[in-house]
């Protein structure tokens, strides 16, 4: 079965209503072998509320992981595909376990239809979850629940941990009509055994314990600040159990955060913002130390602190960009929208414009009573069923006394139009709905990605890994010549590229997807005339397409110059990088330049034989090391900086430590070059704000574990999509794009073959606009042609040439000399007649 098959499968189950209960989902999973009660898989953590969950389960599974455990997240709804809802240590299920799930439980769910039960979509995407979490063996899996708790899906696991942030009232044709009968439901989340861990306070607070107690908890913590008592509250609530204190922004992204419980605390930065994140994140400790304890697993201040700081959630107040300010919340009832106008109101900005969507079935005149007043509203639609008019949501907001409402289609073209009217000192506010953030965030996130097409089998290839039918491929398999390039976009958008470029005489293949559930592959294919003429006929339309005929102009090159960067090394050809190792245990140098001396005398050795750079190491990230403290680190390099500091190329340091960059910055570094890829907000910061160039890498884990496996259904593409990501972190943590160098991470997470993969299509990596570094220097890929890790000399050299022919802009290599001539050679074919060594 193909991903497109399965998908469609799943996305039109959502014509079936809801049906409260969790039996259905019990027995879909016996019918995919999958007893999440057996204790031989995975322990589960339930997080249940109103607003709120989706970050609280996201910081309970960065803490764990932090804690070195192996966890799943599963969260709804998704951004851009459906993949995003399960994750395993970070990454999304893999269409191909998609693929797998729905073949193996599509007999046993076409039964069930049958019989005139069928399971909904979220029902069945749960089970499917769970039966990832049990095969890929992960600790502990976070489930955010859906609508309820005591009937929804996710109860099928009995968990040894769960929350209820919040509660208010919210689907109240499913749940009830008062904050008692939704907190009554919510509640059955409670752990058999174990305390149920709550924000909630008031009327909803006394419901939460009679729950836990008539359920067989253990009891209730209740986590709150320190002066709080809600309305009703009984004695035992003059303070709660754990203590919160929201500390105020600290940047544009970050806020701080306290938290006090009995014998520990937790005083951490969060990529989030709000007073409420303080609530989640004092739930999320409780939970992650519950956690660890069932576990046997120790998750102390330094896993907390850390867990919090990288629990960034796109959507969720993600400020975009600065000038003029652009937020991003999918707030879509009046409580959490007056938690989004509080947090913009941290914000200076002189007038507000807002983008607004919003389902048929949400309070959309408590909503807009909730957000700021007297900003400029363009209301929209997102491609969804479920989305209200855009005319009648206008009305809602005139009749809530906004003088100034429009109505328009998209939500692309609510967002230009608030882009043009914005000036720099103005806020931009996209809410409502996750569906409006979702299309919205893809004009930040959406990739053009260009394929090298030689062959019918490469044709083939990109046509199947972009979800064409099998007859589509049939049919363009041998048309897809030119200039091809394969992008993400959604329904709508897809059937007019489609139009338009056959109407040019051009190529275009979209996806088997029948559904707007999620965006849609697409491949172009055509001549550098055709895709002019695409972009002119897209410039001025709606929907988004404005935008994407701007994208592929931009790609292409057409009517548009890519400003020169101001790069401290030769931008002419392909620069080679000197490795200096100045440790014990890497793994082709270490312990040879552990001595000052011996380091600078080989830096400059290595400069002598035409090293454009020098990057120096004070910390093994070979597969297994043990990492070294920072001290240690800094007591490596530093000395080493010092005295390179006036050599005459740039000095670069292997660093994913904050505290070490920045010395080693201070001491004359030119440039970071990080493994962990920046997922370290501070390590942004510090890039951000020292200005030097910076290579961000692609890494599962630094040092990766030998043990650690890893599915990727198609490498190269992976590694851009999620190296986007990444490198979208960095810009809105304020590091400049022209800073940023690429690197795709070979051994990081990756076999030989696939790091081949991402060798022979390293042209696709210009999807990112950023110079591409190549690092294979003796590595383990090159046993796969005969010569040890450790020690590939030739294969080495031969890679830096196909690396430097296929585009890379920087090898970095142990021997110098003998890379220096091969890639001087690709750099000579490529252009004789301008060639200078």
């Amino acid at each position: 079965m193909h991903y497109h098959e399965a998908a469609n499968f799943l996305f039109d189950l959502r014509r079936f209503g809801v049906d409260p209960g969790v039996e259905a989902v019990q027995d879909l999973l016996a019918a995919v072998d999958v007893d999440p009660g057996s204790g031989d898989g995975p322990a589960y953590v339930q997080v249940a509320g109103t607003n709120g969950k989706g970050s609280t389960a996201r910081m309970v599974e960065s803490a764990l992981r932090e804690a070195g455990r192996s966890v799943g997240l599963y969260t709804s709804p998704h951004l851009e595909h459906l993949t995003e809802r399960v994750r395993v240590d970070g990454r999304e299920l893999p269409r191909s376990a998609v693929a797998a799930f729905v073949e193996e439980a599509k007999p046993w769910l076409v039964d069930r239809a049958v019989d005139g039960a069928p399971l909904t979509f979220f029902e069945v995407v749960t089970g499917l979850g769970i039966w990832w979490f049990e095969r890929a063996g992960v600790d502990v899996a976070v489930l955010e629940v859906g609508l309820g708790g005591e009937l929804d899906a996710t109860s099928a696991v009995d968990p040894i941990a769960s929350a209820v942030t919040n509660v208010s009232l919210e689907h109240t044709n499913v749940l009830g009509d008062t904050v008692e009968e939704i907190a009554e439901t919510k509640a059955h989340v409670a752990p058999e055994g174990r305390p149920l861990v709550t924000g909630t306070e008031g009327a909803a607070l006394s419901t939460v314990r009679e729950v836990a107690d008539r359920v067989g908890a253990s009891g209730v913590l209740t986590v709150g600040e320190d002066d709080w008592r809600g309305e009703g509250a009984t004695a035992e609530d003059e303070h709660p159990d754990v203590t919160v204190a929201y500390d105020g922004r600290v940047t544009h992204q970050q806020s701080g955060v306290s938290v006090a419980g009995d014998g520990w605390a937790v005083d951490a930065r969060l990529p989030l913002l709000g007073e409420h994140q303080a609530m989640n994140a004092g739930i999320a400790c409780i939970l992650a130390r519950q956690a660890g304890a069932e576990l046997g697993v120790d998750v102390g201040r330094g896993a907390l602190e850390r867990g919090l700081a990288k629990a960034d959630w796109p959507g969720r107040f993600e400020v975009m960009a600065r000038s003029p300010l652009t937020v991003l919340d999918g707030a879509h009832n009046p409580e959490a929208c007056e938690t989004v106008t509080e947090t913009l109101s941290t914000f200076d900005y002189d007038d507000c414009h807002l983008v607004v969507a919003a389902m048929h079935d949400k309070d959309t005149a408590g909503m807009a009573a909730a957000l700021p007043d007297g900003a400029t509203v363009t209301t929209c639609e997102p491609v969804t069923d479920r989305a209200e008019d855009s005319e009648v949501l206008a009305r809602t907001f005139e009749t809530a006394g906004y003088d100034d409402v429009r109505s328009t289609g998209s939500v692309a073209n609510a967002l230009s139009l608030a882009r043009e009217d914005a000036a720099d000192g103005d806020a931009i506010l996209v809410t409502g709905s996750l569906y409006a953030v979702a299309e919205a965030r893809a004009t930040w996130t959406r990739l053009q990605v260009p394929k090298q097409v030689d062959s019918i089998d490469d044709a083939e290839t990109v046509l199947r890994n972009a979800q064409v039918s099998e007859p589509g491929i049939w049919r363009m398999r041998g048309k897809a010549d030119h200039r091809v390039l394969h992008t993400r976009v959604q329904q709508r958008q897809a059937e007019y590229l489609k139009q338009e470029m056959l109407s040019l005489d051009g190529e275009c293949s979209a996806s088997a997807l029948r559904s707007g559930g999620e965006l849609h592959d697409v491949v172009l294919s055509g001549t550098m005339a055709q895709f002019k003429r695409l972009a002119e006929k897209l410039q001025g339309q709606p929907w988004g397409l404005s935008e994407l005929g701007a994208e592929i102009r931009r790609q292409l090159g057409i009517q548009h110059n890519e400003p020169r960067r101001d790069l401290p090394w030769p931008e002419d050809g392909t620069a080679v990088m000197g490795v200096l190792n100045v440790t014990p245990d890497s793994f082709h140098d270490g312990g040879e330049y552990e001595r000052v001396e011996d380091a600078v005398a080989r830096a400059e050795a290595m400069v002598d034989a035409g090293a454009d750079l020098i990057d120096v190491g004070g910390e093994s990230t070979r597969p297994g090391a043990d990492p070294v403290e920072i001290q240690e680190e800094l007591d490596r390099v530093l000395p080493v900086v010092e005295r390179l500091a006036d050599l005459e190329v740039p000095v670069s340091v292997d660093t994913r430590r904050p505290e070490v960059a920045r010395a080693v910055v201070d001491a004359g570094a030119g440039v970071l070059n990080d493994v962990a890829g920046l997922q370290d907000p501070e390590m942004r910061r510090v890039a951000a704000e020292t200005g030097v160039p910076v290579v961000l890498m692609h890494s599962i884990e630094a040092p990766v574990d030998p043990e650690t496996e890893v599915h990727y259904d198609d490498v190269v593409e992976e590694t851009i999509r999620e190296l986007r990501e990444r490198l979208l972190a960095a810009e809105k943590a304020g590091v400049d794009r022209e800073q940023v160098v690429i690197d795709p991470g070979i051994g990081f997470g990756k076999t030989a073959r696939e790091s081949f993969e991402l060798l022979d299509r390293l042209g696709e990596f210009d999807a990112l606009g950023c110079p591409l570094l190549f690092g294979h220097s003796h590595k383990s890929m090159f046993e796969l042609t005969g010569e040890a890790a450790g020690d590939a000399p030739n294969s080495t050299v031969a890679a830096s040439a196909l690396a430097a022919a296929n585009g890379a802009d920087i090898v970095r290599v142990h021997d110098v000399a003998e890379n220096v001539a091969a890639v001087n050679v690709a750099d000579a074919a490529d252009d004789p007649e301008g060639f200078e060594p």
